[in-house]
């Protein structure tokens, strides 16, 4: 009798951990309601996406992706808090439950998807290589970079594609933007990859920065789009009525535009 009751107890309780596991994610929505705030995951070095910047004396987070973020909260009737992080930390934090949603110029590649839940796309991306300026007519091709260094974002789809096309570089990842930057600036790399509008806004600062002419192939991962906890069905539902409404009225590129002409005049 007892083995009967030892065994019933057992499969009740991998029950009970198995409907908790499923439940763990699956109202965010309405956790978000409940406590009146979303917090929203990003790694603020990407302007014109998000960056830092004063305001009113104050360092705050500005860009595309915070407007973004913003006409989310206000569709959900909640407070937007914004938390600052590495990249290769954006992704992790929805996981820990450290936070809601992440927007941080994500590609939401197959693999990703296995992971997370992902809105709809908000922006087409184009991914670029930066160089000297005083050496753009050197490289041509791939097989230029033979041999030499070619820095790109840890944890990044550009680390990717950087390792898909350069063969024979030396790849090598770094946390921060603004480090690759300083990197290909200084002549210690030769070459970065980043997204278009991003590589724009430096190039604008960094006047002996330019993007070479050499194409990088295009991909369906090279979109933006949000990502979530997995099994985040109500609010994906929701995320996507406000990308819809915004795409719709192309707010998505006015907010992208203003963020470029802020972060080039800094």
């Amino acid at each position: 009798m007892k083995k009967v009751l030892l065994s019933a107890t057992m499969v009740l309780v991998g029950a009970s951990l198995v409907a908790c596991s499923a439940d763990k994610h699956a109202d965010n929505l309405a956790k978000i309601e409940d406590k009146g705030k979303i917090v929203v995951a990003m790694s603020p070095e990407f302007a014109p996406f998000e960056f830092k910047t004063l305001v009113k004396g104050k360092d705050t987070i500005v860009g595309a992706d915070v407007e973004l973020a913003k006409a989310i909260g206000e569709e959900l009737k909640v407070d937007v808090e914004f938390s600052a992080m590495s990249f290769d930390n954006v992704l992790a934090s929805l996981k820990s439950g450290k936070a809601d949603i992440a927007i941080s110029g994500i590609s939401a590649t197959k693999e990703r998807q296995k992971a997370y839940d992902f809105s709809d796309s908000y922006y087409e991306s184009k991914n670029v290589i930066m160089v000297q300026k005083a050496k753009t007519q050197d490289y041509k091709g791939f097989k230029d970079f033979d041999n030499q260094a070619v820095v790109v974002q840890k944890g990044s789809i550009q680390e990717k594609i950087a390792k898909d096309n350069f063969k024979g570089a030396n790849i090598t990842p770094l946390t921060k933007v603004g480090e690759m930057v300083t990197e290909v600036s200084n002549g210690k790399a030769q070459a970065l990859v980043l997204e278009e509008a991003i590589a724009k806004g430096y190039a604008e600062k960094n006047k002996n920065l330019a993007i070479s002419t050499i194409e990088l192939p295009s991909d369906d991962a090279d979109a933006y789009a949000i990502a979530m906890p997995k099994g985040s069905k109500k609010l994906t539902k929701k995320v996507n009525e406000v990308i819809k409404s915004l795409k719709k009225e192309d707010k998505i590129n006015t907010f992208v535009q203003e963020a470029y002409d802020l972060s080039v005049k800094e």
